[in-house]
């Protein structure tokens, strides 16, 4: 079964435009592994718009499934996954200021950077995943650089599933096929939800993660987080 993991920044932004603690981010954290999620995600940016370096603590310490934590790899995110020991690293290339994550990693020409970031992130016993488009050359390039998954980042699906589902998800699926193939697990994430994510599950059987949090607190709005997350989990089914 692929795993649903419950990005919670959207809970947090929420929280911080008005100070205080409402709504509480680990009550959110902890409702929804009750409610089924089987991961928590965050991504403290340097900013703290979102997730402060506070919140992935307090999360550590109460959370009992999955703990994913995203980031642009510099000192100071090393650092927090120095500290925080969570179950995987997912790293992304965004710059400081980007408003959401908007592309994968070039596997090739930031080669020796990534190896000296995996190596180590694998010296804290945390497993490694890193954003990558859907090109089977950046799985290729991903598999030599020693990292233990890749997220598929999937906007470009999104983005053409309802104008041609098939033509939108060709290049997910050659790309999960080269990575699975070279011996990489697979993740997912991005503007994925309830209409376009059963079909790329159909399509990659193999996929051990999805990583989603807009569409999934959006939709909670209308519909509940237990009814929501139970909704998402059955189109992982």
């Amino acid at each position: 079964m692929t795993k649903l993991s419950v990005n919670i920044n959207k809970i947090a932004t929420l929280r911080n435009s008005r100070g205080g603690n409402n709504p509480d981010l680990v009550k959110v954290a902890l409702d929804a592994e009750r409610f089924g999620a089987q991961g928590i995600t965050v991504h403290p940016r340097p900013d703290e718009r979102h997730i402060r370096r506070a919140d992935v603590f307090d999360l550590k310490k109460a959370i009992s499934t999955e703990f994913n934590i995203e980031g642009y790899p510099d000192e100071r995110y090393m650092n927090i996954i120095a500290e925080a020991r969570p179950a995987q690293a997912t790293l992304v290339p965004d710059p400081p200021e980007a408003i959401t994550s908007n592309a994968g990693w070039d596997t090739f020409k930031e080669k020796d950077f990534l190896v000296e970031v995996i190596r180590e992130l694998k010296s804290f016993g945390v497993r490694t995943s890193i954003f990558i488009d859907p090109d089977p050359k950046m799985a290729e390039g991903a598999a030599a650089i020693g990292c233990d998954r890749v997220e598929l980042y999937t906007e470009s699906y999104a983005k053409g599933y309802h104008k041609d589902k098939e033509k939108a998800v060709a290049p997910y699926v050659a790309t999960a096929e080269k990575a699975h193939e070279l011996g990489l697990e697979l993740n997912a994430g991005h503007d994925l939800d309830l209409d376009n994510l059963k079909y790329l599950k159909e399509r990659i059987p193999f996929l051990d993660e999805v990583s989603i949090g807009h569409a999934l607190i959006c939709d909670a709005l209308y519909l509940g987080l237990e009814n929501t997350i139970q909704l998402y989990l059955r189109q992982l089914t």
